[in-house]
């Protein structure tokens, strides 16, 4: 196929390679922009100097270039490399903090959770952003964007995973440029009475106006839930069954708002506006008004990242198809991604919809000619759905290492989601619109509603069927970084096979596959010879985790809360069996003993002192006169103990010199088991 002969495509890659090397050594500011600027002094010179720019040395140095850009912007994305981003300051103790509400997030079980802007420290001016979370006990009246608000308080570092192979929430947040967090009561802050209106704000406050006219009709929960998500991008009113049905169905991407519905628009937009083709200049202004209006849809929806890299590889297509000369796809596929990266957020490159959009796109754009090559059927229907599945399969082939090393399952009928929804999806987005203009003017028919209504509900139906199928559903599945990377070289090597058999290709694809396998093996033999045992941290609960090889016993005082914690350690570590029991009152660990003291704060002086002395359900004991009586090497206290017992017992320790371990601080503890 020779996709490397495309300059863009190559330039692409080179900025991913930069942009991955600056996140890697977290460099600082200057050495990546001194290089830069060398380097774009040279090229600039051999561009002037030089009759052809194919030359070995013009390559050599603007691919090095595209690499020291592409370093230079992740270096000017990290809050370290910013003078003015609050994190510059001294954070320790209480601040007085002027905060913008940028974005609402989805509220959790507990809190409702937000992304501010700060605006000033200590009333002079900064720039970053927080993690802030209310709780929803206390938020009578939820905020929006562009709220503003004053308080006195303190931030805290958002923390790391407190347990083994959980999902590290630290990480995720910090690719969104936030790592601190703030937590409020509903009195603790002023709320500015008239803030300034950002376009953000206003497009925010026209969402929630459309939802409103939307709700004044006749809508079921879910089926206003699933509009709000197809058309204005809002997720939040998709209750937590029918997110499972649609992810265990494999059809998430028909509620992300991302490529297949912005290239959905796009024909729409082209079929209404094709008449102005007629008019002089008509063309030109076609464009102008599709990308107007694509950019428009995307300022409405919130600028996810999906929508940004779907609107702004639609804008390239827009344009290709505007010169009438649509080009190489990979082309427009790689503009677009290079422009958003340098543009927008290097950090994008590190979101799952961001990857899992390219990989879906790239994958349709290379596989799907090869599919339809492979069988062209005569009958116009069987073709239909011939290209319907070809686009799923690829796509699918496309994600699959991704959502395996992200999510651990497979849906099996992802195909049939994608015949019994895509095919349809056009309509209910067209019709959606039409809803969506009525309802603002008051006009929206009755039968109009019902039908939209009825439209969605089959739909709904439709994907918790296809979810029903259990057997179908494959969870739980382990792929480590490695087999992702592994698995994209199997799949690429592949399809460069069968584009072009030869020996190079041919033994490209039998190498990656063996190491694949070899890759497996070696996993599996570690994983059946590791031994390890820790002390888990679980709020209100004791766990007590022991890795033999592939079996894992886990010692709950409540075994049946454990269900996340021992799944997530389980797809990781590749335990192939699970044994819950009761926490003992006392272990012994290769030639070391640990004492459990519960509620009771009942315990027994055997005359030897327990190496390790856990305290669990906040006993009531006198620690000091214990650690005299029993002599313990190191004191540890999980999750399941009140916070003001543990502040207690950690200053006894410091007294005593005596090493304290506390989950809630310093996550699970790991026992050395030696050998």
């Amino acid at each position: 196929m020779g996709l490397l002969r495309f300059v863009p495509i190559k330039l692409t890659i080179f900025l991913v390679i930069g942009m991955l090397f600056g996140h890697t050594f977290d460099l600082d500011l200057i050495p990546p922009l001194l290089l830069t600027l060398l380097l774009m002094g040279v090229l600039g010179v051999l561009f002037v100097k030089q009759k052809s720019r194919k030359s070995i040395t013009f390559g050599i140095v603007a691919c090095s270039a595209t690499m020291a850009l592409g370093a230079l912007s992740m270096a000017i994305s990290q809050p370290k490399n910013l003078p003015g981003h609050y994190s510059q300051h001294d954070l320790n103790g209480n601040h007085i903090w002027q905060l913008k509400v940028a974005e609402v997030l989805k509220p959790s079980s507990f809190a409702s959770r937000y992304i501010i802007s700060v605006q000033s420290f200590d009333l002079k001016k900064t720039t970053g952003k927080l993690l802030l979370e209310i709780p929803t006990a206390q938020t009578p009246q939820p905020l929006q964007v562009d709220d503003e608000l004053s308080t006195y308080t303190a931030i805290t570092a958002i923390r790391p995973p407190q347990n083994p192979h959980q999902f590290d929430y630290q990480s995720y947040m910090a690719d969104l440029g936030i790592t601190y967090q703030m937590k409020l009561q509903v009195d603790s802050f002023i709320l500015e009475e008239h803030p300034n209106r950002t376009i953000y704000g206003r497009t925010a406050a026209a969402r929630n106006a459309i939802i409103s006219k939307l709700k004044a009709y006749n809508f079921g929960a879910e089926e206003l839930g699933i509009t709000q998500a197809l058309l204005l991008g809002q997720r939040n009113d998709i209750s937590d069954t029918t997110n499972a049905n649609y992810r265990n169905a494999g059809a998430m991407h028909i509620l992300a708002l991302s490529g297949l519905h912005i290239g959905i628009l796009l024909l729409l937009l082209e079929f209404l506006f094709k008449p102005l083709e007629q008019l002089p200049r008509g063309r030109t202004v076609k464009l102008l008004a599709i990308v107007v209006l694509l950019w428009g849809f995307a300022l409405l929806a919130g600028f996810s990242a999906s929508i940004v890299r779907a609107v702004t590889m639609f804008s390239f297509v827009a344009y290709a198809r505007f010169l009438n000369r649509p080009g190489n796809t990979f082309n427009i596929l790689a503009l677009s991604m290079f422009f958003i990266l340098l543009a927008f957020d290097p950090k994008l490159l590190f979101h799952v919809g961001f990857q899992m959009s390219y990989a879906a796109v790239f994958a349709i754009v290379w596989i799907y000619p090869m599919l339809q090559k492979f069988w062209a059927p005569k009958n116009r229907l069987v073709k239909k759905l011939w290209q319907l599945l070809s686009v799923s399969m690829a796509a699918q082939l496309g994600v699959l290492p991704i959502s395996l090393f992200y999510f651990h399952q497979f849906p099996g009928l992802f195909f049939v989601s994608n015949l019994l929804v895509v095919p349809f999806l056009g309509l209910i987005l067209g019709v959606g619109i039409v809803v969506i203009v009525l309802a603002l003017f008051g006009a929206l028919p009755e039968f109009l509603v019902t039908a939209y209504n009825t439209l969605i509900a089959l739909m709904n139906t439709a994907i918790e069927w296809v979810a029903r199928q259990e057997a179908f559903i494959f969870t739980d599945i382990p792929f480590d970084g490695s087999q992702l990377l592994l698995a994209y070289t199997v799949i690429i090597s592949f399809l460069a096979l069968c584009s072009k058999v030869g020996f190079k290709r041919t033994a490209t694809f039998l190498l990656a596959v063996i190491g694949l396998q070899l890759w497996g093996i070696l996993v599996s033999y570690r994983a059946k010879h590791k031994e390890a045992l820790f002390l888990a941290h679980q709020t209100r609960n004791t766990v007590i985790m022991y890795q033999a090889g592939i079996d894992l016993s886990v010692f709950s005082s409540y075994p049946e809360r454990t269900k996340r914690l021992t799944s997530d350690y389980k797809v990781a570590e590749r335990i192939a069996a699970v044994h819950f029991g009761p926490v003992q009152n006392s272990y012994t660990i290769k030639d070391k003993k640990l004492m459990v003291i519960d509620s009771l704060g009942v315990y027994l002086h055997e005359g030897t002192a327990p190496d390790y002395l856990l305290l669990t359900q906040s006993p009531k004991v006198n620690l000091e006169r214990m650690v005299d009586s029993l002599r313990p090497k190191a004191i540890l206290a999980d999750g399941s103990n009140y916070s003001s017992d543990v502040a207690r017992w950690s200053k006894t320790c410091r007294d005593k010199g005596l090493p304290f371990h506390f989950t809630g601080d310093k996550g699970a503890y790991y026992f050395e088991l030696g050998d």
